[in-house]
């Protein structure tokens, strides 16, 4: 016990991403599009990339190894290993960049991209409708690592954007 305890002290984080977005769905609904596969398969990613493989194992320790596909053809993998799971709540996760076997790779387009990010999605019930808040930061990442993640801050927010819009959209299907 005493490891893991000294190997969490001794992580290092970025400064705080941060973005949120007020979803007219309840709760339960945005939870469970977020962590049920077939769901993911059908919002997740960047607007434009359509999804061509997901496996979830959603438990501590478990992971969600996704495979996309981007306008151009080109093929974007990535991976979330989950830390922490509260129910209906909140999820922690290292997401990073990864190979169709869930080894770590490096951004495709940017080779200064932090290896590892520490994130937290946080679903709070606002009476019928969730507000979900993200937070990321660069996790162990090196001094040059960390700029070039707090310098994409606004390109974060763009992608993000993008991707909440497809959350948005999806789950108004599911509510029509």
């Amino acid at each position: 016990m005493a490891s893991s305890q000294s190997a969490a002290a001794a992580e290092t984080f970025s400064k705080e991403f941060v973005i949120e977005r007020l979803f007219d769905a309840p709760r339960e609904l945005v939870w469970k599009v977020f962590t049920e596969r077939d769901h993911l398969m059908r919002w997740w990613g960047p607007k434009g990339f359509k999804m061509m493989v997901g496996e979830l194992d959603l438990r501590p320790g478990g992971i969600f190894l996704y495979g996309m596909q981007a306008p151009n053809g080109s093929e974007m993998w990535g991976k979330w290993v989950f830390r922490e799971i509260v129910e209906p709540e909140r999820l922690v996760f290292v997401s990073s960049f990864s190979d169709k076997n869930a080894g770590l790779t490096r951004h495709p387009m940017a080779p200064t991209w932090p290896i590892e990010m520490l994130g937290t999605a946080t679903f709070i019930d606002q009476g019928g409708k969730t507000l979900l808040v993200n937070r990321v930061v660069a996790l162990n990442a090196s001094s040059e690592e960390r700029a070039t993640f707090e310098g994409n801050f606004d390109s974060m927010t763009q992608g993000w954007g993008g991707t909440w819009d497809q959350l948005a959209a999806y789950l108004a299907t599911l509510q029509a």
